[in-house]
């Protein structure tokens, strides 16, 4: 009898990271009956479409549709939809990945359920609670059954924290995977044709978290970076829902009018990462990207004051700054000068 798996996405970042599991277990279908289920934590049509196509994955057989909504709202309503697919489709185990509030709802429903769950991209810690995704980390790897690894960080905070080793493995990182699966793609992008941009000549910035973003002096602080580096490169931002609205909320749209910073919408995942692997530099507050700049061998600059992927540092290209405009601006000055450039060692 087939086992079956039910793998949840809920954030644009799960869709990398579950595409190759889901390709790797169609190979075994006589032995497992594989299906995703999509919460709608983060949901754009064109967005979510744009990803299923890229990374060829299959329409998702459960759609939740929860929308957007506080952190207690939001876990809440994907609880009480994932509780109905748990009782109905009863499956042998349920696969989470990464830290969103999808992850933690569906690890902790499932367990409740009697369900096995496995946890994808475990163990990584930033040590800062005031981040939500670390709370929902931790929780995650104290209900889960199955831990799997990216990098080593993860194993050792994982045995600091009483884990039994025999059910840790190290298995790499699947966001990776996806990157490696879609680079053949990516290089035939027109993104940079349609913006008129050319290789090496422009950064790219991703800005989202609520602590840059959702308070007028620090957006401002943010977007006044934007215009120093244009002042020697172009600038192009995909602007997150949020900090879109924030900029109109806080009146400084003035900022938008600068003809050397491209502000385009969110880009499905084909034109990012061709965006990502072309660019001079790039500067973000994001978790995967660190991972994804490494591995293209492009320096980047994290607005943060921690971050759960160490590896990216140590190893890597990325470079971890204080979220305020003087650090940011030294680190890229650094970087214009090539004095700062990062390279992988």
């Amino acid at each position: 009898m087939k086992k079956k798996i039910i793998m949840v996405v809920g954030a644009r970042p799960n869709f990398m990271k579950v595409a190759p599991i889901y390709r790797e277990l169609e190979k075994y279908r006589e032995e497992f009956e594989s299906l995703i289920c999509h919460t709608g934590q983060h949901y754009d049509k064109n967005m979510s479409d744009a990803f299923f196509t890229d990374l060829e994955m299959p329409e998702p057989a459960f759609f939740l549709g929860v929308g957007s909504g506080s952190h207690a709202e939001q876990t809440a309503k994907i609880m009480v939809e994932f509780e109905k697919i748990c009782i109905a489709e009863k499956p042998d185990l349920v696969i989470v990945v990464g830290d969103v509030n999808s992850t933690i709802a569906c690890v902790l429903t499932a367990a409740k359920c009697g369900i096995k769950t496995a946890h994808i991209e475990a163990g990584l810690r930033s040590f800062d609670r005031t981040m939500p995704e670390e709370l929902n980390r931790i929780a995650t790897d104290a209900i889960t059954d199955y831990y799997f690894i990216t990098e080593q960080s993860g194993l050792d905070n994982l045995e600091n924290e009483g884990v039994n080793q025999e059910k840790v493995f190290f298995v790499g990182n699947t966001m990776i995977d996806s990157l490696f699966y879609a680079l053949p793609v990516a290089k035939k992008s027109n993104i940079l044709k349609d913006l008129k941009l050319k290789e090496k000549e422009y950064a790219l910035v991703t800005m989202h978290r609520p602590s840059n973003v959702d308070d007028k002096e620090n957006l401002s602080e943010m977007l006044e970076v934007l215009d120093f580096i244009s002042k020697s490169r172009k600038v192009v931002f995909p602007v997150h829902p949020r900090t879109r609205i924030n900029i109109e909320k806080y009146g400084l749209k003035h900022y938008l009018s600068n003809e050397k910073i491209h502000f385009i919408d969110p880009q499905g995942y084909i034109n990012f990462l061709c965006l990502m692997m072309n660019s001079d530099f790039v500067l973000t507050d994001s978790g995967g990207i660190q991972e994804e700049t490494t591995t293209l061998g492009v320096s980047c600059i994290t607005a943060r004051t921690t971050t759960e992927r160490p590896i990216t540092i140590t190893l890597g290209t990325n470079l971890l700054v204080h979220p305020s405009k003087s650090s940011i601006i030294k680190a890229i000055d650094n970087i214009l000068n090539n004095k700062g450039r990062i390279t992988s060692s």
